[in-house]
């Protein structure tokens, strides 16, 4: 009693510690995290904690997203440089707007049939992912035994950021019974679903998102900065506060690319702190458990959860599967909700308060370009009749899972499967 005391209690400080930094000091540390989802995949440098003694891993359950990638529509760009090319016929940039102007008329040539598309540093992300998995996991994809099973969304960027991590594991392992699959009958699970339920929980999104724009983003400097005429801006159709949310989209995301612009000068830190806040404040309501949407939004994901618990069902009643994993691969869109209906670390966490979402809740630890959920299944080596343990690892960090342990990070693998089957079936009453 006294070892499962104290297991909890290291289980407990953990889980306080991990993010020791609040995410105002992280941003402030690092701007590129302001860009929420355009932030690129940091590697971790955590390591992870050995297998319980007797313990081997056999089995992966994945779902990652696509890595960095270009904005998905030409208007993303367009909307930006339509104003900057405005202001420049009519004389009124400052020299720093001049040099924005420039930045974006150099870039925007190269997104020319590449709007949504991976970029080269987002195909980078996913063979960095695969590599570690074979690094990190190396009995579950090695022997001629060793099965992966590899599925994608229709859309392109995520079939080439299966391909990159399935090239690390096949060239680990050319041995490997390795099956790529991309069809539309997948579609229901691997991306996300709205029933007219999940649509009528969120219909006052916009209008609360609004108004904590409205009482964050306060565009006066940073037009100031860009215009010489304030005519210019406070025109009753410019929208400063919009102009603003998509400049910064367009800034944020330049760390997709290897010959990305350097645009952040355009922003004090405590803008781009403050911009995050509503983008962070957006995702928790559009897809995480916010009360103010009914707290039932990550169940968008209910069918990639009642996947990967019925293929984990099928892998433990074989009588020939030996080893491998289940990859599946789309949008940040299903990874952060599923983080959420897992209830990874802090992502299930109702919040009251918006104003002290960031406390509970920071959406650029979940959901980060190439971001994951992997599963990682141990059994006993020796005795057969011993529970099969699963560990949690969110972009590859050791994450809490919501039922008690003796031995975090690892749990019992029945006892997670019975909370969230019985999860499911409350909602789906």
């Amino acid at each position: 009693m006294k070892k499962k005391t104290l297991s909890l209690l290291i289980f407990s400080f953990s889980v306080l510690t991990s993010f020791a930094q609040t995410a105002k000091e992280e941003i402030y540390a690092d701007i590129l995290k302001s860009g929420s989802n355009h932030m690129a995949y940091q590697v971790p440098t955590t390591p992870l904690t050995r297998a319980p003694k007797g313990y081997e891993p056999f089995y992966m359950s994945h779902y990652g997203r696509h890595g960095s990638r270009w904005l998905i529509n030409d208007n993303d760009y367009l909307n930006v440089i339509r104003v900057f090319r405005r202001a420049k016929e009519q004389n009124v940039l400052t020299p720093l707007g001049l040099e924005a102007y420039q930045k974006l008329e150099r870039f925007y040539p190269t997104t020319k049939g590449r709007l949504g598309e991976l970029s080269d540093i987002g195909e980078q992300q996913h063979h960095g992912i695969g590599r570690r998995m074979t690094e990190h996991f190396p009995e579950i994809f090695s022997g001629k035994d060793a099965e992966v099973d590899a599925r994608s969304t229709v859309v392109v960027r995520c079939i080439l950021s299966m391909t990159a991590e399935c090239e690390e594991l096949t060239a680990f392992n050319p041995q490997m019974k390795m099956h790529n699959d991309v069809s539309e009958s997948y579609q229901y699970y691997l991306n996300h679903n709205f029933s007219q339920r999940l649509k009528d929980a969120s219909r006052d999104r916009s209008a609360i998102v609004n108004s904590y724009a409205k009482k964050y983003v306060h565009p006066e400097r940073f037009c100031r900065a860009l215009f010489t005429d304030e005519s210019f801006w406070t025109d009753e159709d410019f929208r400063p506060r919009s102009f603003m949310r998509n400049v910064f989209g367009v800034v944020t995301n330049m760390q997709s690319h290897g010959n990305g612009e350097d645009m952040w000068n355009l922003f004090t830190t405590e803008e781009c702190y403050d911009l995050w806040k509503v983008v962070n404040i957006d995702w928790y309501l559009g897809y995480g458990p916010a009360p103010q949407t009914g707290s039932i939004m990550q169940f968008n994901q209910a069918d990639l959860l009642h996947n990967i618990i019925e293929t984990t069902d099928t892998v433990m009643a074989s009588k020939t599967f030996k080893n491998g994993a289940t990859l599946r691969f789309g949008h940040e869109v299903c990874v952060m909700p599923l983080a959420c209906l897992l209830e990874l670390d802090s992502c299930g966490r109702q919040v009251q308060d918006l104003d002290h979402l960031e406390d509970y809740w920071v959406n650029y630890r979940i959901y980060p370009m190439a971001c994951n959920i992997q599963l990682v299944f141990y059994r006993s080596k020796k005795q057969k009749d011993a529970p099969v343990l699963v560990k949690a690892l969110l972009n590859e960090k050791e994450a809490t899972l919501p039922i008690p342990t003796d031995q975090y990070p690892y749990y019992k693998w029945d006892d997670l499967r019975a909370y969230y089957v019985k999860k499911l079936k409350e909602f789906e009453r």
